[in-house]
């Protein structure tokens, strides 16, 4: 590895002290190797999962794409959010989630319709699918609310035929669910999969009628 190239600086002495940039270089990277030394464990990583017990059968209804939902940057990104109190928010220390949240949830969706076998095809964005119909999402609440003890997801769906680009039909998808005992990794993880699981119920039914 060939050495960085440093220019040299005449020292200056102030008094009885001499500054020098050597030593303020030496003194940056012995910090860095401490601050890699004390770094903690990284975070622990949880998933979430669709939900397999769907109504299964009947008429095939078209190829649909599902985007990606869109989010606010609160739950854009792996951590997992608390909010102690209406219009606060914290996030769960030492816990993320395995990808960014709007990617998880995307792949979930799709999953879940996969998994009721009630689409002809179901794809993302890209994929080479003879599109019928694109699914447009906003993920609006995706969240531990504390003080109600409670794991709240929102989401809302728009179907949108793909030759007209008008709006077929649209709805707002909510789920709760209870948070038994601390709010840790576990039991917060645990509870917000299964409001996904709810609002997925909810989203694969209603696609199911308005196709």
């Amino acid at each position: 590895m060939t050495a960085p190239r440093t220019r040299s600086f005449r020292a200056k002495t102030f008094g009885a002290k001499t500054f020098s940039a050597t030593a303020v270089l030496l003194a940056g990277v012995a910090l860095a190797g401490c601050s890699s030394l004390i770094a903690g464990k990284p975070p622990a990583t949880y998933d979430l999962t669709a939900p397999t017990d769907l109504p299964r059968g009947g008429s095939q209804k078209g190829n649909l794409v599902v985007g990606e939902p869109v989010a606010v940057a609160v739950i854009d990104g792996q951590r997992i959010v608390v909010k102690p109190d209406a219009g606060q928010v914290t996030y769960l220390p030492d816990s993320q989630w395995s990808d960014r949240l709007p990617k998880l949830v995307q792949a979930k969706i799709i999953e879940a319709y996969e998994n009721a076998n009630r689409l002809k095809s179901v794809g993302r964005p890209g994929d080479r699918l003879a599109v019928d119909y694109q699914l447009v999402t906003e993920l609006r609440a995706f969240e531990i609310r504390a003080g109600q003890g409670q794991a709240v997801v929102e989401l809302t769906a728009k179907i949108v035929s793909d030759k007209t680009g008008k709006i077929v039909a649209g709805e707002v998808f909510q789920a709760r669910q209870p948070l038994p005992g601390a709010v840790d990794g576990p039991t917060a993880t645990r509870a917000l999969n299964a409001a996904l699981a709810d609002v997925l119920r909810g989203l694969v039914a209603w696609t199911g009628q308005r196709l």
